[in-house]
């Protein structure tokens, strides 16, 4: 709480020193009125400070890129003195999104609204912390109360449907190129899995399909299946462009999407990448490894280290019967070096090279890839166009809901819909 009106006080003291020393009826109704608004003023400011809060609540601590993120804003005044304006200051780090608001509660009264905006970057954010800023009728006094409260939520990357993309498998060495969306039978079925686009039609269980009254296809049991590790390469000297349309971006999305296909075909999917930190998961299946490697790519940030480096980091972790997949803007060649031995070892490799003229840069893909093509490594041309990002709609408004009693907001264990909300502060 702070006085604003800085000379109100030596007003009142000249005044006071004035009726001392000559005694005059106007002198004592401007000590009394003055002194009156003051003393109101102190007394309104220092109910909204003790009184005045504010909690937010957000249903879910994790997103995707595209999602709504949707969080419930509570202001409640329970003390007697009237907040006749109120500027709610928003400190989220999460990019598009503001929360600052100017509102008016009454005393013994709440306000609540609703504040919408679409997840448009990957990675962690911040809700929260909050500032409250109001005063008293006359402007004396400036009150703030800060909210600390806040909480994190993890803004994962999309996972999109992508072109055909042949993941040569690591059963077969020199076996030529596989679909990497087939699933090779096996003596028997071990489960079924709803249909995805690309499944041979000669899996379809049809009985289930009929009771289901959808497609669902056989998962066979397969022996020879291979492990996918996926490398990433974030080396930020050869990314080009910026946001949504930068190789960065695509090829973390690539990543995303090709694991989450990989696990629908029960692959065990690793990953290897080296930004500002070693990324390292080795194949795995589970729900836990779907969240460690989402959440990894959602906080993986540009580093220093080439591929080449990253390679012969990794070499000694691969077995034979490895499919490594290799996502990469690096079209100057120097870790081809690296692919041989990985070849001769009898390692599968599946390149993606993000053609780096596509994305605004000067280099052109073309002869890495026909280097690839001599080498006998799958290779493909990954341009913007073939990766469709979410697209985003215009925030809503917010939506406010006012109450006229302090006991028809409830400050915590709330639910919001069918879902529970979780409170913030």
């Amino acid at each position: 709480m702070k006085l604003k009106a800085r000379s109100l006080p030596v007003l009142v003291g000249i005044l006071l020193l004035l009726q001392l020393i000559m005694p005059y009826e106007g002198w004592l109704i401007l000590i009394v009125g003055l002194g009156g608004a003051w003393l109101l003023s102190f007394l309104w400011a220092r109910s909204l400070k003790k009184s005045l809060r504010i909690s937010r609540e957000l249903r879910f601590s994790s997103a995707k890129v595209g999602d709504q993120i949707l969080e419930r804003f509570k202001l409640a005044n329970p003390g007697w003195a009237e907040a006749l304006w109120v500027t709610v200051k928003d400190h989220s780090n999460l990019p598009g999104y503001e929360g600052d608001k100017v509102t008016r509660v009454g005393n013994r009264a709440g306000k609540s609204w609703l504040k919408r905006n679409y997840c448009n970057t990957r990675g962690l954010y911040t809700f929260g912390p909050t500032t409250l800023s109001t005063g008293d009728p006359f402007g004396i006094y400036e009150v703030e109360v800060h909210s600390l409260a806040s909480n994190n939520v993890l803004v994962l990357p999309p996972v999109v449907a992508l072109p055909i993309i042949d993941i040569v498998s690591g059963e077969r060495v020199g076996g030529g190129r596989q679909h990497a969306f087939s699933v090779e039978r096996s003596v028997s079925s071990a489960s079924i899995r709803e249909y995805v686009p690309g499944d041979n039609p000669r899996s379809i269980h049809w009985s289930q399909s009929a009771r289901r009254d959808e497609l669902f296809v056989r998962i066979f049991d397969s022996k020879h299946s291979s492990d996918w590790w996926i490398i990433l390469d974030m080396f930020e000297d050869v990314q080009e462009g910026k946001g949504e349309t930068s190789t960065e971006e695509h090829g973390i999305v690539l990543a995303a999407s090709l694991a989450d296909r990989g696990w629908k075909f029960n692959r065990s999917v690793g990953l290897v990448a080296q930004g500002k930190g070693l990324t390292w998961l080795p194949p795995s299946l589970g729900q836990g490894q779907k969240w460690e490697l989402m959440r990894s790519l959602a906080l993986l940030k540009l580093g220093n280290s080439p591929l080449s480096e990253v390679l012969a980091r990794t070499q000694s972790s691969l077995s034979q019967r490895t499919s490594v997949v290799l996502i990469t803007s690096d079209v100057e060649g120097e870790w081809l070096d690296s692919l041989v031995s990985l070849i001769r070892r009898g390692i599968s490799i599946t390149a993606l090279i993000l053609d780096p003229v596509t994305f605004g840069g000067k280099k052109d893909a073309s002869e890495t890839l026909a280097k690839l093509s001599r080498l006998g490594v799958s290779n493909f041309r990954i341009t913007p166009d073939l990766v469709a990002f979410p697209e985003f709609q215009k925030p809503q408004e917010e939506v406010s809901t006012a109450t006229t009693a302090l006991d028809k907001i409830t400050l915590s264990g709330n639910h919001y819909g069918n879902g529970r909300w979780k409170e913030l502060g």
